[in-house]
């Protein structure tokens, strides 16, 4: 069934010197926090990892949503559990069989979902669907922020749509490249419900107001 607009802020936008400060400011206005994990070999940056989740755990009571652009997630369910992690998604392109991390997931009471990056047709997920309890469309390359909307995605998120409808399943359809004003209501037409924008909110004179106008233009989208 459709959801509400949740809006995920991607910290890796933030000024990582006051992010405590910058997460605080936004918490009340947000549905949850988007983490990215990345090991400098599935992409080719690295990011944040278990510490710094787990001092962000000390301060915030949002979800975090934790996309693992990493080789091997498998090792990282068990650390992210005790640092604070609320679900994990990992890239189909880096877990073929995605059944074993699922259940390692399961095990450790986090929520489990699955990435596919652009090039990757929304086919090869889809008879996974029912392991999940988040779907993520990439509408940039992963690794690295600040990029380009990439439009040809949405066909990949509406035949998302169409399955989890038509499947009965509670899944939800998550987006993250490229999010701003002027994209958000595309990808909510498509069927996305989740979207996750890191510099059209930290990079923000007002990240608070820029927010509220998130959520306007997605409701700009449809229901």
């Amino acid at each position: 069934m459709r959801k509400g607009v949740r809006i995920a802020a991607s910290i890796l936008a933030a000024d990582f010197a006051r992010l405590g400060e910058e997460v605080a400011r936004v918490e009340p206005h947000l549905d949850m926090l988007h983490v990215d994990v990345m090991d400098g070999h599935f992409v080719p940056n690295i990011s944040l990892g278990v510490p710094v989740i787990s001092s962000l755990r000390k301060v915030s009571g949002l979800a975090f949503d934790c996309h693992l652009m990493v080789t091997d997630p498998d090792r990282l369910v068990e650390p992210l559990r005790r640092a604070g992690a609320t679900g994990i998604t990992v890239h189909l392109e880096a877990v073929p069989d995605p059944g074993p991390v699922e259940r390692r997931a399961r095990q450790a009471d986090l929520g489990f979902g699955l990435v596919i990056n652009p090039d990757t047709p929304y086919e090869a997920l889809d008879p996974f669907l029912e392991l999940c309890d988040m779907v993520l469309v990439m509408s940039v390359e992963p690794g690295f922020g600040g990029q380009d909307f990439l439009p040809a995605v949405l066909t990949k998120v509406e035949a998302a749509r169409r399955a989890i409808d038509r499947r009965g399943l509670d899944v939800d359809l998550e987006i993250d490249g490229g999010i701003d004003p002027e994209t958000i209501g595309a990808a909510r037409r498509a069927g996305a419900d989740v979207f996750v924008a890191g510099t059209a909110i930290f990079g923000q004179p007002d990240p608070v107001t820029a927010i509220a106008g998130l959520r306007t233009a997605a409701s700009g989208g449809g229901a």
